[in-house]
């Protein structure tokens, strides 16, 4: 008797959680979203300095690549697989 009443409590406690569940989540997601858009338009909206338009500004310009192979080392010869 024990056994069915705990079956059942929990069952019933199952129930209520995942109606309830259905409930908040959604309301606390969209919270969460909406927050997080909010401060992704705050960030934009803070990096993007006052410039005249058409003007290019480079932040980075890589270092120039370095040949590794002199070209007095050889010529490349080029071969077919042989099966």
């Amino acid at each position: 008797m024990i056994l069915l009443r705990f079956l059942l409590v929990a069952i019933c406690v199952l129930y209520i959680v995942r109606s309830l569940a259905r409930i908040f989540l959604p309301m606390l997601f969209q919270g969460m979203i909406n927050k997080a858009q909010q401060q992704q338009h705050k960030q934009n909206y803070q990096q993007q300095p006052n410039r005249p338009e058409g003007r290019i500004k480079v932040d980075y310009i890589p270092p120039a690549k370095k040949n590794t192979v002199p070209d007095s080392e050889g010529d490349f010869i080029d071969y077919e697989e042989v099966k």
